[in-house]
């Protein structure tokens, strides 16, 4: 290929201004001269043609390979039905026909769910994919994807390129789905409380109503049919402190696309408005101040507090209704206002006939429909006034066997509680003996159900824990705990183990024996699954695609086994070992990948057809997905027909070598410039002999 070329010896602006200067001589020549400053002006011009570098370059060129993107979509949309089928099926025809054309490079992008809430994202992997080449060595794109691209440019020139684009889009045009979608649902309830959830089932191609199932924390609470595309309202109720996850489901319609998006979970934080605690004091002792200020120091207590200041032994025949400045409401706290509270500690109680026999099956009552009790003993536990000889009998852990222990001793964690959220990892604990100070007394007794998680004096039981129907019940075995508090030897954690204590007693989530938790940290999700038990087996793991997996969990500490899974898909993911279940939403909540799953091929088309490309679909609604023909065309501006799609193949190629061959200089440029000046100075010489 030959080409002039110019390579100036002057600067631009040098050259511009001696052509000027070369046009106004030239008109004056002309005016005083006639046609003979002609030649003088062609002189002149042949010298700045040779100042301007002037020369003949012929290269040696070889053509390149034109360059076909195949973009394959990988998104979650795209594994719904049998798109992920047709999607296989097109890429191997396409890589087949597209190598058999010659001097064309097929180029694969697979791009699948991008992070955050940016959905498809087609066009984006394209640009990464064709970094590397050139614009003008593009011959065409081929997307096969289902529609659902959330990165289309608004205009053709956003492309950065000039090549047909063809869209081969999968999926069926008969498609039928149902979706739930929230639209207000609280974060945060009022334990005991109901909290109202506002949703609409929308569905394409089904029957105009649904039946949705509520469940919380994996219990069914409600069940009822509502109208599609219409919203409806639900009234959930907070049952305790802590995440409350709320699963809303609808009914599957036959033959559609997922269930995913039939299913929305939202968690409600369970928040105590205040925490009710009772404490009931038999006799003042040191460590009732213990009590007392660790209730107090915590803002969401509401402490009711009574201290009975007459020991049974001092009898003196004053009538009990004058033993006290305030008359002890027995009635209004046992019977008309006990449900109202969330813990109730008897510290030290000896049953002085204060408590009439009905009140104690109130209580007892109360623990089993979900209260909590407390039994802080001391030596009244092994005497005749012992509360276990009330007909609290039936629900405590423990009965009193007549002993106390008067030898100082450092209290244990048991095996059971070194599994256990109430005294694991307890400050001190770490070594042995452990880190705290000594307690001197033991109350002795006979556990009969439960979980014993400290031991005391010739380990003996100290804490016993244990559950009676839907309420709890704890037995603290010594009324010495205030000497941590009062730093005795050392002291010892006492506001750690009676605060967890305590909030194990109102069913503090995170203190559960029993519990699966799910945290999400981008696409990375950790499970962890505390137990009593050796070991709880694997997890089954339900992904937002419907696909189940079972993934083993490794201990991590005593009672506490953990895993780590990476999420391949956005979504809500679902985890269940045994009867408990948890979730873990990777992404978004309501993710744009699947609020619109029908396959469509008007989203693409007018980007398409702006490139003298097509949108089409590849299958009908049954028959298997087919590639259309795949040809070469260089001159037409539509590039495609009702069987087949174009490509326009580039003209580039790469340069193998270069002659170049100067104009201005050397020999030849020399005796072109001294012949225009002997030419010129013979003409006017002629001239001038003429004249004369």
């Amino acid at each position: 290929m030959l080409t002039l070329s110019f390579s100036p010896l002057l600067p631009v602006w040098a050259l511009v201004a001696l052509g000027l200067a070369l046009v106004a001589v030239s008109i004056v020549a002309a005016l005083t001269r006639g046609a003979v400053a002609a030649l003088r002006a062609l002189a002149l011009a042949l010298v700045l043609a040779a100042l301007t570098g002037p020369s003949l370059v012929q290269e040696e060129r070889d053509p390149v390979r034109s360059v076909v993107a195949v973009v394959v979509d990988r998104s979650t949309s795209q594994t719904l039905g049998d798109r992920a089928e047709m999607t296989g099926r097109l890429r191997d025809e396409a890589e087949r026909r597209l190598g058999s054309l010659p001097n064309i490079e097929t180029r694969f992008v697979d791009a699948g769910d991008s992070d955050g809430d940016e959905g498809t994202r087609l066009f984006t992997a394209l640009q990464r994919g064709l970094a590397d080449v050139p614009p003008d060595r593009l011959a065409g794109v081929l997307m096969i994807t289902d529609g659902v691209v959330h990165d289309i440019p608004a205009s053709v020139s956003e492309l950065g390129y000039n090549a047909p684009l063809h869209a081969l889009v999968t999926g069926r045009p008969n498609e039928r789905d149902r979706r739930i979608a929230l639209l207000e649902a609280p974060r945060f309830g009022i334990v005991g409380k109901d909290q109202t959830i506002r949703a609409e089932v929308s569905e394409r191609g089904g029957t105009g109503s649904a039946t949705v199932t509520v469940r919380r924390d994996g219990q069914t609470v409600l069940r009822q049919t509502v109208r599609t595309g219409a919203p409806f309202t639900l009234t959930v109720r907070v049952e305790h402190g802590g995440p409350n996850v709320v699963e809303i489901e609808a009914d599957q319609l036959p033959g559609e696309l997922t269930p995913v998006n039939n299913r929305a979970v939202l968690t409600i934080e369970g928040i105590r408005e205040k925490l009710r605690v009772l404490l009931v004091s038999g006799e003042p002792h040191p460590g009732e101040r213990t009590w007392r200020n660790l209730l107090k120091s915590d803002a969401n207590v509401d402490l009711v507090h009574f201290t009975i200041l007459r020991p049974p032994e001092k009898q003196d025949g004053t009538p009990i209704n004058e033993l006290s400045l305030i008359a002890f409401p027995t009635r209004e706290l046992f019977q008309q206002k006990i449900k109202d509270f969330d813990l109730i500690i008897f510290d030290r109680y000896a049953n002085q006939s204060v408590l009439p026999s009905t009140y104690f099956d109130n209580i007892t009552r109360y623990v089993r429909e979900g209260g909590a009790l407390l039994i802080a003993a001391g030596p009244e536990y092994a005497g005749a006034g012992s509360l276990a000889r009330t007909r609290l009998a039936a629900i405590l852990p423990g009965q009193p066997n007549g002993r106390i222990l008067e030898t100082p001793f450092k209290p244990q964690i048991t095996e059971p509680g070194k599994r256990h959220p109430v005294t694991r990892d307890l400050p001190g604990s770490e070594t042995e003996p452990p880190a705290w100070g000594e307690w001197l007394r033991t109350v002795g007794a006979d556990i009969r159900t439960g979980t014993s998680v400290m031991s005391g004096s010739g380990s003996a039981p100290l804490l016993v824990l244990n559950r009676e129907e839907k309420g709890r019940v704890a037995l603290l075995l010594s009324d010495h705990a205030w000497l941590w508090a009062r730093g005795y030897n050392d002291g010892g954690p006492h506001l750690d183990l009676l605060r967890r204590l305590a909030h194990w007693l109102m069913k503090e989530p995170a203190l559960e024996e029993e519990a699966l938790r799910a945290n999400v940290a981008g696409r990375l999700i950790r499970l962890e699954r505390q137990t009593m038990g050796p070991d709880p087996g694997p997890v089954t793991v339900t992904s937002p695609s419907g696909k189940e997996q079972r993934l083993s969990v490794a201990e991590a500490r005593p009672g506490l086994f953990a895993a780590e899974l990476r999420a391949e898909e956005l979504g809500l993911y679902g985890f269940r070992s045994g009867d408990l279940v948890a979730f873990a939403s990777v992404g978004p909540p309501n993710s744009r990948e699947l609020s619109d799953v029908f396959s469509d091929t008007e989203h693409l088309r007018p980007v398409a057809e702006a490139t003298g490309g097509s949108s089409r679909r590849v299958a009908d609604a049954t028959g298997p997905a087919t590639l259309p023909r795949i040809q070469l065309v260089r001159s037409q501006t539509r590039m495609w027909g009702t069987d087949w799609i174009g490509l326009r193949p580039s003209e580039a190629a790469t340069v193998r070598g270069v002659r170049v061959f100067p104009l201005g200089l050397g020999f030849l440029g020399l005796a072109v410039l001294v012949g225009a000046v002997l030419l010129a100075w013979v003409v006017e010489g002629r001239r001038r002999s003429t004249r004369a």
